[in-house]
């Protein structure tokens, strides 16, 4: 395994902000994640894993050794009439991935398609969209415990996913994700009642026809990080307790909410940026894309400090209307490669 000294991240972080690692290796096997480990342990260094990049926000200067898992195998471990367990490695394509489930006529994950990012991910934050989260197809998944010194098997079950969350957000630094087991459908059971998608699918109620709709649907709205640097949907929809919905309902009555199982009610962040005025609007580097309001796009080289800005006045102006203080998506790391707080 080749540690890497001074390497620059600006075309590993979707966000395309300048960032430069002291030290940098590509792990493609458990000996070299093991090697990769001990040697930060000896160095005294932070290991952060950077995945594909795609929900995170990074300083100009990491001191800490980042680690990309290029863990790509893809193995089938059993199957019936009505479901299949497959096992796939964390540095596999997330979109690639579900396309290839589709094909082989397996069912469940074809709301998620166009999510960026590497399967390794998926369970950190629970990605979900269209009414599906990828926790809900998740067998268990596959780790290596620094605590344990070990590979370890977490069930779904005790990975406590819920709305963009998991045990691995909590700790970050003790779980190491190398694959992700996941169980799916023989049989389709489409989910297609949520937002414009029922409306696109038409008479053809296909698992295939799903997939290519929330494709076009999200090309529509979501700009290509290539064309844009973004980090997809920037801020979480907010869950409010039912009595802070009821007073927001009033004086807001065309609000999208989506109630929630346990009396709770979700609402669109998107909504409630477009309504303070920043859908378009940009501030210095940075701003809200014209398309889609939830998108903050880096325009022209800004740092993390420009995206700060930016971030930080959109949730000041919702708070200020709505009383609601908005959670961003991406994962903010300071100097040391170590998850920090949003809030200052």
């Amino acid at each position: 395994m080749d540690i890497q000294t001074n390497i620059q991240l600006q075309s590993f972080n979707t966000l395309n902000l300048n960032a430069v690692a002291s030290h940098y290796c590509i792990v493609r096997s458990l000996q070299d994640l093991r090697e990769a480990i001990e040697f930060a342990e000896q160095a005294q260094l932070n290991m952060m894993i950077l995945s594909g990049g795609s929900n995170m926000l990074l300083p100009e200067h990491l001191d800490a050794l980042v680690v990309q898992l290029h863990l790509n195998d893809l193995v089938l471990l059993a199957e019936d009439d009505t479901n299949v367990t497959i096992r796939v490695g964390a540095g596999r394509h997330w979109h690639e991935f579900v396309l290839w489930t589709t094909e082989q006529g397996f069912y469940g994950l074809q709301n998620l398609a166009l999510i960026p990012g590497w399967v390794g991910a998926a369970p950190v934050q629970n990605i979900g969209a269209y009414g599906v989260e990828v926790g809900e197809f998740i067998e268990f998944v596959e780790a290596f415990d620094r605590t344990k010194n070990e590979i370890v098997q977490i069930q779904a079950s005790d990975c406590h996913f819920s709305y963009r969350h998991s045990i691995f957000k909590v700790q970050p630094e003790r779980f190491v994700i190398t694959a992700v087991i996941f169980k799916l459908l023989k049989q389709p059971q489409l989910k297609m009642n949520y937002g414009d998608l029922k409306a696109a699918m038409g008479d053809d109620i296909t698992p295939y026809n799903l997939q290519q709709q929330v494709i076009k649907i999200r090309q529509s709205k979501l700009p290509d990080p290539a064309e844009y640097p973004n980090a997809g949907s920037f801020f979480k929809n907010p869950i409010l307790i039912k009595t802070k919905f009821e007073e927001v309902l009033q004086l807001h009555p065309s609000i999208p909410h989506y109630p929630q199982a346990d009396g709770s009610v979700k609402v669109a962040a998107g909504w409630l940026i477009d309504q303070t005025g920043w859908k378009g609007k940009k501030l210095g580097k940075v701003g809200m894309f014209d398309r889609q309001a939830l998108v903050l796009v880096n325009y022209a080289d800004a740092s993390l400090t420009d995206v700060q800005a930016t971030y930080r006045s959109v949730q000041q102006d919702v708070l200020n209307k709505f009383g609601i203080l908005l959670e961003p998506e991406p994962v903010l790391f300071d100097q040391k490669g170590s998850i920090q707080s949003h809030l200052v």
